[in-house]
């Protein structure tokens, strides 16, 4: 099946840029030009990747990942022009899967796509990924310790996917934002740390050990104490 992409974009010129390359390569596109158009197509037409600028006349982008997020978990990738760490961590806690400064390359876009179709695809085989006591559901978007469910925002539960699936494995702080964020917010961000410190507080207050250990100079890992 043809895979379908959303354009929210009201520069035509990048607008039919994306539209003609990603036909290219075989996706079905449809593009819109304002927030309100986006919603509806998304309602209307559901889209295997929303690609959403930022700056949109009516609707914001940001309003638009808000809204799309509210009813659905379509891997959504913002373009914009922005690019302090505040605008990005605000785009991601909007909803946003990924985060792409322009001007771009094609290329990039297209692969960020290709990572967001096979993340979205893996979450519905039904896999189950289990540390100790600890189960990740993907297709339920579900945390458990033992029987207790746990409540985690997206980023958070991709985070913790990325360790549960390389436990044991000490993941850099440059693979952490490489495979999570999908670009390097620089030395500026604290924003790894705020992230592991949410996931130690809401897996500790739910009973569990310490499971995410800092290696100084390095990264962290998941590992239980020995």
């Amino acid at each position: 099946m043809t895979q379908r992409i959303l354009i929210v974009e009201d520069e035509v010129e990048i607008a039919d840029y994306l539209r003609r390359g990603l036909a290219f390569e075989g996706f079905a596109v449809e593009v819109a030009g304002d927030g309100h158009a986006a919603l509806a197509a998304a309602r209307e037409r559901p889209p295997d990747v929303v690609v959403l600028d930022l700056m949109l006349p009516g609707l914001d982008g940001m309003e638009v990942a808000q809204r799309l997020r509210a009813g659905s978990s379509v891997p959504i990738i913002m373009l914009t022009a922005r690019d302090s760490v505040a605008d990005r961590v605000a785009g991601l806690e909007r909803g946003a899967d990924d985060y792409l400064i322009k001007p771009f390359a094609f290329e990039e876009l297209l692969a960020r796509i290709r990572v967001q179709l096979r993340r979205h695809q893996a979450q519905d085989t039904g896999e189950v990924l289990a540390f100790g006591p600890l189960t990740l559901d993907l297709a339920a978007h579900e945390v458990r310790l033992a029987d207790q469910r746990i409540g985690f925002t997206a980023k958070e539960f991709e985070l913790l996917e990325l360790f549960m699936r390389h436990p044991r494995q000490v993941l850099t702080r440059d693979l952490l934002y490489e495979r999570i964020w999908g670009y390097d917010f620089g030395g500026e961000s604290n924003v790894i740390e705020v992230y592991i410190r949410a996931l130690r507080q809401k897996l500790e207050s739910a009973g569990a050990a310490r499971l995410i250990h800092t290696i100084r100079g390095v990264g962290y890992v998941l590992r239980e104490d020995s």
